[in-house]
């Protein structure tokens, strides 16, 4: 299995959003962002992270369905997954938490803080996990 991060501004769409049905991760127009969204694989666990507002980690989502042509683009160079919610944090985990974090120094969320999907260690995903009390 695979660890992943992936963002979304709440006031756009949410971790509530989510847990309603699941959602076609759409609208990345970043190459390194679409080669990760590529690699993705059913069953795979993506943490969901609030960013611009809130700016915390709020829940696990699933990877349900591998990469597909974008549907909000004509341009066949950009793909999209399909994510559903898998469990919600029992507390948000916020950036500041992140980066005073001493096991989570590496992360990509802070050495490559603009990029929408990220991949994650199996340890990073563990520990984020830990802190949001699951």
């Amino acid at each position: 299995m695979n660890y992943w991060l992936i963002k979304s501004e709440p006031d756009v769409f949410s971790w509530s959003d989510l847990q309603n049905k699941p959602a076609v991760w759409d609208g990345v127009r970043n190459y390194a962002a679409r080669n990760h969204l590529k690699a993705m694989k059913i069953g795979d666990k993506a943490l969901f992270y609030h960013s611009n507002i809130g700016k915390e980690v709020v829940g696990i989502a699933e990877i349900t369905k591998e990469y597909f042509p974008d549907p909000t683009t004509v341009d066949e160079r950009w793909v999209a997954v399909e994510v559903k919610a898998y469990k919600a944090f029992k507390q948000a985990v916020s950036l500041e938490q992140i980066k005073k974090e001493p096991g989570l120094a590496q992360i990509k969320l802070i050495k490559q803080s603009r990029l929408s999907v990220m991949p994650l260690t199996e340890t990073e995903f563990k520990i984020i996990c830990k802190l949001g009390g699951l």
